[in-house]
């Protein structure tokens, strides 16, 4: 008979339907595992290929059989095997996670085609590393935002029904159209919430002296560690200062504007890590608040190559009242500054799920099919 058989769709799907539903659940785990390296490594703007897996903290490089998804962790019980360092349960839990949207994709789509399948899977799988940097470091890499916006542009060239057309044209332009209005509908939001709400202005009695500590800023009343502060790396303090002092100079009637990786005093530029201490008189401090970030308008734009712009409005619908119910819950339990400190992209992507598994055709009762 040969080997020739093997590889004859029709004996393929001949295969019971379950069968491949373990298959995706454990494809899912493995992609989850490669998925952690890359939440910790993009950030930092490291290879997701070379070096190998290896602990983070003694080196040591992993041996396939220690590299097991969900088995090895909970057999080393989350620790090092080498120097006995904590393994932080995030890795298992995004292979568990990816484990089981990679299952709950091939119960909902498979039955209609194994790649439509496959590729939602490698769109959620671009929700997650998504979603875990964002909570994590307040950022969405373009690896991400710009790599899943051109994937899901060439995914809709390849298979139309992706974005529900049946012609090529017609799919190219609903993904091109989806891009737009993401980037467009978010980036108009940024832009009219920074010019409303991006900055918040503290009005200081008389002349007040700041003190700007290596790891807060010092009012009379209070101190603001700038992790609360610093979001992203265009965040800025800023101050118009009758005079600043720092440990060997001064200056009179300057502006300061400080971020996490500059220091500006007048004319004088700084790496704040060089400052460990400023102290500034002033009558006004501007902090700054920014719920959106140019990260988020790609993110939409990705989301928008692959599903289109019903879905959008939907996520963007859907993730406000995400954004409402966990503010009312971090309020209603007293830690109003939980919700402040959350990034929008887990909404959003959060948001991208339930399209995929029930907001489509929630949508489409809307603003019809």
């Amino acid at each position: 008979m040969g080997i020739e058989p093997i590889f004859q769709g029709e004996n393929w799907a001949g295969v019971p339907f379950h069968f491949w539903s373990v298959v995706f659940f454990i494809l899912g785990c493995m992609v989850g595992s490669f998925l952690n390296v890359c939440i910790h490594r993009l950030p930092m703007d490291q290879s997701i290929v070379t070096p190998p897996s290896h602990c983070p903290h003694c080196k040591y490089s992993i041996p396939w059989f220690l590299n097991i998804p969900l088995v090895t962790w909970l057999y080393l019980r989350g620790r090092c095997r080498n120097c006995g360092a904590p393994i932080s349960v995030r890795y298992f839990l995004v292979e568990l996670l990816t484990g089981g949207v990679f299952l709950a994709t091939w119960l909902r789509y498979g039955g209609q085609s194994v790649w439509l399948a496959v590729i939602y899977c490698a769109f959620l799988a671009g929700l997650i590393v998504a979603t875990f940097i964002d909570f994590e470091h307040y950022i969405i890499p373009d690896e991400i935002t710009l790599g899943g916006a051109a994937v899901g542009f060439v995914s809709a060239f390849a298979m139309p029904s992706l974005l529900g057309q049946e012609t090529l044209a017609q799919a190219m332009k609903q993904s091109l159209l989806g891009m737009g209005v993401g980037a467009g509908m978010i980036y108009v939001i940024l832009r009219a919430g920074k010019l409303m709400f991006g900055r918040q202005k503290l009005a200081l009695a008389g002349e007040t002296r700041i003190v700007f500590s290596e790891t807060a800023v010092h009012l009379p009343d209070k101190a603001i560690p700038y992790e609360e502060l610093f979001y992203r790396r265009t965040d800025v303090i800023g101050l118009h200062a009758k005079y600043v002092e720092l440990v060997d100079r001064g200056y009179k009637d300057v502006v300061v504007r400080l971020g996490p990786e500059k220091l500006r005093i007048g004319d004088d530029e700084f790496d704040p890590e060089t400052v460990p201490h400023m102290e500034a008189v002033s009558s006004e401090l501007v902090l700054p608040r920014e719920a959106m970030g140019l990260g988020d308008v790609k993110f939409m734009a990705a989301i928008g190559a692959f599903l289109g712009w019903k879905a959008v409005v939907f996520s963007l619908m859907v993730s406000s009242v995400f954004g409402s119910i966990v503010g009312v819950s971090a309020i209603a339990v007293g830690r109003r500054e939980w919700s402040s400190r959350l990034p929008y992209g887990p909404y959003i992507a959060l948001a991208a799920a339930v399209w995929l598994f029930g907001g489509r055709e929630l949508a489409s009762r809307w603003i019809g099919p």
